[in-house]
């Protein structure tokens, strides 16, 4: 975190906001303690007393336990962050993390998202444009189809062709949704149907 920080000017950094909870929240307060960045916690009912909320320099409740009413409320977020003249919003993994709108907002309020710049949350958000991305860079994959022809029989040649078992997943999602492992052919077009 220190060196992402360091990359990034982190002397143009003088608040930190941290839109997460938890160890992550602890973690990033800590760094930012270590470069003498002040930071600003945000909490839900249900954190209220959690250990990041008493690390921080300040910190502001931003609504009920579901994470949808709060932590993933980048407008509640952004109005915390314009109320304490927060020069950068981290926001630690998940949540916000990986949305390119919420970095975008952070842009458009004049507030530095620490993480990954707006082009690249997009293309890591397909998985056959980010494993493009490493093939471009020559870093090893596991081989796979990433072609257009989605056609079920095709697909089913290009598993032939990789070799049994094969993972079948979509292009979009995360989580583990979309992924089935086939074992054998006969399995195969019933399987990319549960997709």
């Amino acid at each position: 975190l220190a060196d992402a920080i360091t990359r990034m000017s982190y002397r143009d950094l003088s608040k930190v906001l941290i839109a997460n909870r938890g160890e992550i929240a602890c973690r990033v307060i800590r760094t930012c303690r270590k470069l003498g960045i002040e930071t600003v916690a945000v909490f839900s009912d249900a954190d209220r007393h959690a250990m990041h909320v008493k690390q921080a320099d300040e910190a502001f409740h931003i609504g009920p336990p579901p994470a949808a009413e709060s932590y993933l409320d980048m407008h509640r977020i952004l109005d915390v962050a314009a109320r304490t003249g927060t020069s950068g919003i981290h926001p630690g993994y998940g949540f916000l993390s990986e949305n390119e709108h919420f970095a975008a907002a952070c842009a458009a309020n004049d507030v530095t998202f620490i993480g990954p710049p707006v082009p690249a949350i997009q293309a890591m958000g397909s998985k056959s444009t980010s494993k493009a991305i490493m093939i471009d860079a020559n870093v090893p994959v596991t081989p796979g189809y990433h072609g257009n022809n989605q056609d079920p029989e095709a697909l089913k040649a290009e598993a032939e062709r990789i070799k049994y078992p094969v993972l079948i997943k979509a292009t979009l999602g995360g989580g583990g949704k979309g992924m089935r492992l086939v074992e054998r052919p006969e399995d195969f077009l019933d399987a990319l149907d549960a997709c």
